[in-house]
């Protein structure tokens, strides 16, 4: 019995997970890549194949402060600010494959502060 390296694992859970987000191409989703250091978020629209926002920690002025999930909940926030001001209030949340925990959790508890349903 061989043992599968964590990323071919990884694999496999983004895939079931974007099984079921892209059944439902209504709404434009959110996806978050976590990297050690930073943490990034996109808004894709899957019918036309086109980004539609995209962000960052490092874009954010003033913040660095911050700790790391505390950081991710502002980013979130900002995202949902920003989505508003091109008139996104539905998005569906597509978190990679990594787990619902910490800053991934944060983020998308910042997005819902600002407004945005999901």
């Amino acid at each position: 019995m061989s043992i599968q390296p964590k990323s071919y694992n990884r694999g496999k859970r983004i895939l079931r997970i974007k099984k079921r987000i892209s059944q439902n191409q209504i709404h434009p989703r959110i996806v978050v890549y976590r990297s050690n250091k930073h943490i990034y978020a996109q808004i894709i629209n899957d019918k036309e194949h086109k980004t539609l926002l995209g962000i960052s920690d490092t874009s954010l002025k003033g913040k660095e402060k911050l700790k790391p999930i505390e950081l991710a909940r502002e980013l979130g926030k900002t995202l949902g600010e920003k989505a508003k001001e091109v008139n996104i209030s539905n998005i569906v949340f597509d978190r990679r494959g990594y787990k619902y925990h910490g800053r991934v959790k944060a983020l998308a508890e910042g997005i819902r502060e600002s407004g945005l349903i999901f």
